[in-house]
This record gives structure tokens, C-alpha cells and sequence, in this order.
């Protein structure tokens, strides 16, 4: 990151972060059970200059780029720079596409499972879905729904786009998460008819059965980990490019009770950042069921939320 001056003036619109740069000094400080003179020792200034860089009086690029080194963050992460925010899902999977076009590698971690990998009919029925959510609150319904065929549209953009490039995909799904969608079905709502639910409960075994042939045959540049019990509940996916990997993290929805109308997405390229998902996924992916074994834990799934199907005499 370049900045003119080795001097960094109060005035130049600097001063909030850099009290929030002192505030996160002080809180990690803390958090580590350090004192002043260890950071000190750290960052090679006297333990008074650290009282004052705790109270954001930070006036060299060099102590800047000491902190960040000694917290593990890169400088732009510290100045608050390299985080994008959208409140916006159109927005949001817009840059999504942009992203996954420079991307040697996708990392995914979704629930249920990664758009990029749902079938068309699948695709479809989300649209049903998604309509089905719209509160009755909602003023304009029909602007609502020009929404939701944007969104899709986009999304189906997103899909052919990574056909066409064959971006190897490597993708960890939950095996709870799997359970809930069958159980649950395809629906927006929870006020459906008995037989409209086990319609949606049937599509979503559809679903999953297909899932089940994806994993055995295992298609070239697409991998798939089932993870026994619940994986982080954090949606997120890693783009690995040759310069400036990203994460993305999202709140919206695309599986069982999907979601495309509020919540707030982060986009980062933070090296920190990657590197700690990156981490996450690795770990969970090392513990996954893959090829043979993956398919039968989920045909096990099919088993147990069939007798479940039956029990309840849907």
C-alpha cells in the first residue's frame, strides 16, 4: 500500500482508524495477556510510545507496518482497506461472477450444497421457492418478483459461465444440512399443503439422489466432501487466482428457506483472511467423505428421511 508521506498527519481524515487501529493493539495486547513492555519489545519503541499508539497517536508508515506485522494482518486490512460489504444479493452475486472469471480454483463451503452444482430443475423450483418467501408485508410484489428472476438469471449467468471454463470446484457439504433439506423439502414457507409438502420433500431426495451419482462418477474438476455433522455455519467460498485470492461470505440462502432479500455480504481479499478459510476448508475437507464413501453416507441420509417420510404418512 503507498502512501506519500513517511509522516502521518491528524488531518488527513486518518485519525478514526487510527484509534481503532490502537483500540485493536489494546485488545489483542489483552487478549494475549501481554504488557506494554512486551509490545514494546516486539515493535522496538519504548513502553510509553506504546501507551500512545493504544490511544491512536500512530505517526510513522514504519509503526504501521510493525503492528500489522506483529498482529498477522496485512496493512490494508489493518487501515480497513481490502473489505467490500454489499446489502444487496443482485450486487453481491455480480461480484461473485466477477471474481469466479479470473479463478484458477473454487473452494466452497454452502448449505446445502453450491449453486454451481444444483441441476436445472433444481434452478427452476428455487424460483417457486423464492416467491413462496416474499412477505406478505411486502408492498410491491411484483417488483419483488422482477427481483428474484434478476437474481436467478444471474445465477444461471454464474453457472454456464463455470461449465464453459471448467473451473475445478471443490465443494464440502453437511451431512445435517443434507438431513434438514430432506426433511424440509423445497419450500419458501411452512404454511404449504400436506401434499404440496411431500411433493417438495420428493424433489429435494431427487436432488440429493443426483448429488449421490455426482460423487460417485466424480466428474473432472469437481470434488465433493461430505462432512459428518454440521461444517462451519459460516457460507463462505475462497477463489484462488494468481493475484489478489478472495473470500466471499453470504447470508443469502439458495437452499431449503431461501433467502435473496436481506442480510449483509462481505467480500475480502485480506491475505489473512484467505489464508484462515483456506485453513478452515482444508481441515474440514481432511476429515470428508469422498467418492465411494461420501455417496453411501448420503444414501444412508435417503434411507433414515425416507422412514421418516413414511412414519409421518405424508
Amino acid at each position: 500500500m503507498y502512501i506519500k508521506s513517511e509522516t502521518l498527519g491528524k488531518g488527513d481524515g486518518m485519525s478514526i482508524q487510527f484509534e481503532e487501529i490502537g483500540r485493536r493493539l489494546r485488545a489483542y495486547r489483552m487478549g494475549k495477556n501481554l504488557s506494554a513492555d512486551d509490545i514494546a519489545a516486539h515493535l522496538g519503541i519504548s513502553r510509553a510510545a506504546v501507551y500512545r499508539l493504544e490511544k491512536g497517536e500512530i505517526v510513522k508508515i514504519q509503526i504501521l507496518e510493525s503492528i500489522s506485522k506483529f498482529l498477522d494482518v496485512s496493512l490494508p486490512s489493518l487501515l480497513g482497506v481490502g473489505v467490500e460489504y454489499y446489502s444487496n444479493a443482485l450486487s453481491f452475486f455480480e461480484r461473485m461472477r466477477q471474481l469466479e472469471e479470473k479463478s484458477l480454483h473454487l473452494l466452497g463451503n454452502f448449505s446445502p450444497v453450491s449453486s454451481l452444482l444444483l441441476s436445472p430443475d433444481y434452478m427452476v423450483a428455487l424460483r417457486v421457492m423464492l416467491i413462496e418467501a416474499i412477505s406478505d408485508t411486502v408492498a410491491d410484489r411484483e417488483k419483488a418478483i422482477a427481483a428474484i428472476d434478476k437474481i436467478l438469471d444471474l445465477l444461471n449467468e454464474r453457472r454456464e459461465s463455470a461449465m464453459r471454463r471448467r473451473v475445478p470446484i471443490v465443494s464440502i457439504v453437511g451431512s445435517q444440512d443434507i438431513e434438514r433439506f430432506l426433511l424440509l423439502g423445497l419450500v419458501g414457507r411452512f404454511d404449504l399443503p400436506a401434499a404440496v409438502v411431500a411433493e417438495r420433500r420428493a424433489a429435494a431426495r431427487k436432488e440429493i439422489e443426483r448429488l449421490c451419482a455426482t460423487i460417485e462418477h466424480q466428474p473432472i474438476g469437481t470434488q465433493i466432501g461430505i462432512v459428518e455433522g454440521q461444517p462451519p455455519s459460516q457460507t463462505f467460498q475462497i477463489y484462488e487466482r494468481e493475484q489478489d485470492s478472495a473470500v466471499t461470505l453470504s447470508p443469502y440462502r439458495l437452499g431449503d428457506q431461501p433467502n435473496v432479500s436481506s442480510g449483509i455480504a462481505i467480500v475480502t481479499t485480506a491475505p489473512e483472511a484467505v489464508r484462515h478459510f483456506k485453513e478452515t476448508l482444508d481441515a474440514q475437507w481432511a476429515g470428508a467423505k469422498k467418492g465411494a464413501e461420501g455417496a453411501a453416507m448420503l444414501r444412508r441420509i435417503l434411507d433414515r428421511t425416507a422412514a421418516v417420510d413414511a412414519g409421518s404418512g405424508d
